[in-house]
């Protein structure tokens, strides 16, 4: 892909957008959903949250990955991490498209970085959510998921393991009653087992990176689960969390 498909630039619109109030129609929208993760909104990332990931279920076991951040002396620079993006994919990226995963790419680069990271269902849920949902509507769907391979792979992670885990997620969920999500900890199963290891190491101090994706994964969850009513929501969300994270 051309360097200049990651330029700053934010007044070309993709060629296959149809119409000007198309594309500024675009442009908001996706700024809203970008700015969702970014500033923390709560609302905002329930209704971010509502985006599924649509992919295929895959027999491979769910859980907490040993995927933690490198030691200080083989961490990668955001320039790495960048460049090994654009070796991977090397097509043209529409600019309203490619500023939005410029900036992904760098936040996430951070976290993936983090001395506390370890890779968990839950944040490949948030991320999933976040990518289906910015990247609705890009002119091809093969291009699409190839720019998610290259991308979760620029940062030495699994492409195929986020979208396996945020499927049997959501499909866990969506099998779930509105408060039954909570009682996890009392359950045996995949999911729950997964969700069991994120709640040990959130209880540990110093132990744990709690991150917008995985906030978004959560609010997600609920969702799927019909957790939608704004005070059935609040009170799951808070039950949910609690034991989560602390």
């Amino acid at each position: 892909m051309a360097m200049a498909a990651l330029s700053s630039s934010t007044t070309v619109a993709p060629c296959c957008v149809k119409g000007t109030v198309a594309v500024r129609a675009s442009e908001r929208s996706r700024s809203l959903r970008s700015s969702a993760w970014q500033m923390g909104d709560v609302a905002q990332l329930r209704s971010v949250a509502k985006i599924g990931a649509g992919v295929v279920v895959g027999k491979r076991r769910i859980g907490v990955v040993a995927c933690a951040a490198a030691t200080s002396t083989d961490v990668p620079t955001v320039a790495d991490t960048k460049g090994a993006f654009i070796k991977s994919y090397r097509k043209p990226i529409p600019s309203i498209y490619s500023n939005v995963i410029q900036e992904l790419l760098v936040q996430q680069h951070l976290m993936r970085y983090n001395t506390t990271y370890m890779y968990d269902p839950v944040f490949a849920l948030g991320f999933v959510t976040v990518y289906d949902q910015l990247m609705d509507g890009y002119p091809n769907d093969a291009d699409r998921d190839s720019i998610f391979k290259a991308y979760i792979s620029a940062l030495n992670e699994d492409p195929e393991l986020y979208r396996k885990d945020a499927k049997k997620l959501e499909e866990w969920a969506a099998a779930q009653s509105g408060s039954g999500i909570a009682d996890f900890s009392g359950k045996d199963g995949e999911v729950e087992a997964a969700l069991k290891d994120i709640a040990e190491r959130a209880a540990g101090k110093g132990t744990f990176h709690y991150s917008r994706f995985f906030a978004i994964g959560l609010f997600r969850l609920l969702e799927c689960a019909n957790a939608s009513d704004p005070a059935i929501l609040e009170s799951v969300s808070f039950e949910t969390i609690k034991l989560l994270t602390c």
